[in-house]
């Protein structure tokens, strides 16, 4: 994400508290917006990617907090470690079927916190992912959502070039749909997110 990670931390440490928690972190690879560093009992960084696992692993290491996190490679459906609460960044929506995975993290854990887009972003529509994050919102509804705060935030690219780079994994339509921003420079798309609790 091009978004301000210090927002999207600060929105999270002030959502929910993790102090003290076994976390099960699905999503965990790349770049966190969950701070491995929060006195957590344990994280458990959960995630199918190899490389971005071994991203992690190297700030990990970087941060000398090898005692306290552990890093697992699976898809989460397979995941039978058990903890105070399932935390999915920006991945839920990325789940084949999301109101089994949310099923399999009630019987993982009590509390179950998502941190998604929202189905009206305009972040979303440019990304091609409309009809997954509406899924994913629909499963929470039908799951039950006990708490929930909405905020927004901009991704910004410096040109097309950087937002294409962003974009080209997400497939051909939204290569299509970032079109409109060619030639453009100091590129500004608002993104809508959500924190739930569940």
């Amino acid at each position: 994400m091009a978004a301000d990670y210090g927002q999207l931390s600060e929105n999270l440490r002030g959502f929910y508290d993790f102090t003290g928690k076994v976390v099960l972190f699905v999503g965990a690879g790349g770049r966190q917006i969950l701070d491995p560093s929060i006195p957590t009992k344990k994280l458990i960084a959960i995630d199918e990617n190899a490389q971005s696992l071994e991203e992690l692993k190297a700030n990990i290491v970087e941060r000398d907090m090898q005692n306290s996190v552990e890093v697992v490679r699976s898809r989460f459906e397979d995941v039978t470690l058990c903890g105070d609460v399932v935390y999915f960044e920006f991945c839920l929506h990325e789940m084949h079927d999301a109101q089994k995975a949310l099923f399999h993290a009630r019987s993982l854990a009590p509390d179950i916190v998502v941190y998604d887009h929202l189905p009206d972003s305009e972040w979303v529509f440019h990304a091609a992912e409309e009809d997954k994050v509406r899924r994913s919102a629909e499963a929470m509804e039908c799951f039950g959502v006990r708490r929930r705060e909405m905020f927004c935030t901009e991704q910004r690219f410096r040109d097309h070039a950087e937002l294409l780079a962003k974009l080209t994994v997400q497939g051909v339509i939204a290569i299509q749909r970032a079109q409109r921003f060619a030639g453009a420079t100091n590129i500004v798309i608002p993104m809508s997110y959500e924190l739930a609790l569940l």
